[in-house]
C-alpha cells in the first residue's frame, strides 16, 4: 500500500471516530482535512512576508487581536498566541514560520504553522487548566534563534510552570514521527502511546546533524519535543528550490494535527512534573 493511500485511510478512521457523537462535535472543534487543505491554496514564498502571514492565519482561526502579540526580542520576531487556562501552569506549542532561502518554505515550516494554528482553533472552544501559548518562532534556520531568545526570557522561578513544549517542523510528506535527539524521552513514549490508538504507524528517527526549535527548550530543563512528518526524499526537497505546495500531502499534515491534539490532552491532564 503506498504512502498515500495509507495516510488517507487513516484519516478517514480519525475522522469518524471524532464526528459520530453530537457530544464530541460539541466538546472540540475538530478540523477537518479539507480545512487544514485550504491553508495551501496559497503560500508566500517571502520571508518577509511570512509573520504577517502567520498572524493572519489565527486571526483566521478567530484568536482575537488582545490574545496577539508579536513578541520583539533581541534579533528576531515571534508571535505568540495565549490561551489562558484557570492556572498559570503553561504548555507551549510551536512552529517557525521563516524558511531556507531556496525554495517557498511550504514544508519546511508553513505546514508546522498550519498545524499550529488548527491546534488553536481546536484548544480555544474548552475550558482548561493549564495556560497553552502558540508560538511562530523566527529565525529558526539561522540558529534556533526565536525560541532561544523565548527561553532566555524565562526567568529561573517560571521554569517549573512550564510543564511541555510540543515542536512542529515539516509534515507534509509522510507519517508523523518524533525527531530524536531533539526530544525529551519522556514525550517521545507519550507520543507513541496515544498514536496506537489512532492508528498511526509511529516511530522515533534520529537525523544526522537536524536540529529544531524542542532543543532551546530541553536546554533549558523544559520537556520538548519535536513531531515531524517526512520522507525518505526530505533531502531532495528541504532547503531546495522544490520545497514547493505541490509537495507538500495535507493528509500527512492532518495526522501532524491530530497527534498534537491528542498529546495536548494528555499533558493538560497530567501533573506538570510528569514529562520531567
Amino acid at each position: 500500500m503506498g504512502v498515500l493511500r495509507h495516510l488517507c485511510l487513516i484519516t478517514f478512521a480519525l475522522f469518524v471516530s471524532v464526528c459520530d457523537t453530537a457530544a464530541a462535535q460539541q466538546q472540540l472543534l475538530i478540523s477537518t482535512p479539507g480545512e487544514i487543505a485550504e491553508n495551501f491554496m496559497h503560500v508566500s514564498c517571502n520571508n518577509k512576508e511570512r509573520l504577517t502571514e502567520a498572524k493572519a492565519l489565527f486571526e483566521k482561526m478567530e484568536a482575537p487581536s488582545s490574545d496577539i502579540a508579536v513578541e520583539k526580542l533581541p534579533g528576531v520576531d515571534n508571535l505568540v498566541v495565549r490561551r489562558q487556562g484557570s492556572s498559570e501552569e503553561t504548555i507551549v506549542i510551536g512552529a517557525h514560520y521563516d524558511f531556507a532561502d531556496l525554495g517557498c518554505g511550504a514544508v519546511d515550516n508553513w505546514t508546522g504553522i498550519v498545524v499550529v494554528a488548527h491546534l488553536y482553533r481546536t484548544i480555544r472552544t474548552v475550558p482548561t487548566k493549564k495556560s497553552v501559548l502558540f508560538v511562530a518562532f523566527g529565525k529558526e534556520e539561522k540558529g534556533l534563534i526565536g525560541s532561544r531568545a523565548m527561553v532566555k526570557a524565562i526567568g529561573k522561578d517560571q521554569i517549573a510552570k512550564y510543564c511541555a513544549m510540543i515542536n512542529i517542523d515539516s509534515f507534509g510528506l509522510a507519517a508523523p514521527f518524533a525527531l530524536a535527539g531533539s526530544s525529551s524521552n519522556k514525550l517521545m513514549r507519550l507520543a507513541e502511546e496515544v498514536s496506537k490508538p489512532m492508528g498511526i504507524s509511529f516511530e522515533t528517527i534520529r537525523i544526522n546533524e537536524a536540529d529544531a526549535d524542542s532543543s532551546s527548550f530541553i536546554a533549558k530543563k523544559i520537556p520538548a519535543v519535536t513531531l515531524s512528518g517526512l520522507s525518505n526524499e526530505w533531502q531532495s526537497i528541504l532547503h531546495t528550490p522544490f520545497d514547493q505546495v505541490k509537495k507538500v500531502n495535507s493528509d500527512s499534515v492532518y495526522l501532524g494535527y491530530r497527534l498534537a491534539l491528542a498529546m495536548w490532552s494528555r499533558i493538560e491532564e497530567a501533573a506538570c512534573e510528569s514529562f520531567r
